[in-house]
């Protein structure tokens, strides 16, 4: 699995959608993910091929 860091939660929101956009499904809908730590706020998806991917944010909200 590749992860991408986002600067913002809104832009974890906007590449899943764009991911979903563009042929790829969900493996987990943007959310906070409290047990890595407090402020991850991250999303899941498969890329066409396959691909598990993640893009995620560090930063309160």
């Amino acid at each position: 699995m590749v992860a991408f860091m986002a600067k913002s939660r809104n832009q974890v929101r906007t590449a899943h959608a764009a991911a979903l956009t563009n042929g790829g499904t969900c493996e987990g809908k943007p959310d906070l993910r409290p047990e890595y730590h407090p402020h991850y706020y991250g999303a899941y998806f498969r890329d066409p091929d396959g691909n598990k991917l993640a893009v995620a944010c560090h930063e309160p909200e």
